[in-house]
């Protein structure tokens, strides 16, 4: 399991769907989610929701971003590449 999420992190293909598709729209839909809880009254599931699995998929989208171009600019091919 080690060397799969190594080789994933280590190429930038991977890491550009993991950074500007898949963990912002899983944020979008959590906080979404979030906020129907708290207005139908869940409102201790809806702040963890919001304030941490919410925060966890933006995190996670901004480290993919940044070690995408990271590799980029180590290769030689710019942050546009």
């Amino acid at each position: 399991m080690k060397e799969a999420f190594k080789a994933l992190a280590n190429r930038p293909e991977p890491l550009f769907v993991i950074g500007y598709m898949l963990c912002p729209l899983l944020a979008l839909i959590c906080a979404a989610l979030g906020l129907w809880m708290i207005l139908t009254g869940q409102k201790a599931g809806g702040l963890v929701v919001l304030l941490v699995v919410t925060q966890a998929f933006t995190f996670t989208s901004l480290w993919a971003i940044g070690r995408r171009r990271r590799l980029l600019e180590s290769h030689g091919g710019g942050p546009h590449a």
